[in-house]
């Protein structure tokens, strides 16, 4: 199998899981690229995106030394919780996709933790 046969695999295998136990709640989804990263909040049953965040708004993009670091993932992590709460959700379940907890991923979910999320 090819690389991104194996990676579309694993993405829905996951999604597939964190919709099963979601319980209504919405969906953290994460996308990373080697230059930037992105997440956004979901609402699967009414298919809308409630709140979204990146490396490429200017209010971080000026701060930030590169978007492809912990540090990014942090600051993105925590935009995120105070979007999410200003949309009035408090819980979601976390969607990592075809990546693992570590490194970048793992910083936003701490930081969106930390900034009122629980999940």
């Amino acid at each position: 199998m090819a690389v991104k046969e194996v990676t579309q695999r694993r993405s829905s295998r996951i999604r597939r899981t964190i919709k099963a136990v979601a319980n209504g709640r919405p969906r953290l989804s994460v996308h990373r690229t080697s230059k930037n990263i992105y997440v956004q909040v979901i609402d699967d049953a009414n298919g809308r995106t409630l709140a979204a965040a990146s490396t490429l708004e200017k209010d971080l993009k000026g701060s930030l030394k590169t978007g492809a670091d912990t540090a990014a993932a942090a600051a993105v992590g925590k935009l995120i919780a105070e979007r999410a709460s200003k949309a009035g959700v408090k819980e979601v379940v976390f969607d990592r996709g075809a990546y693992i907890y570590h490194g970048r991923i793992k910083a936003l979910a701490d930081a969106a933790r930390e900034g009122g999320l629980s999940f």
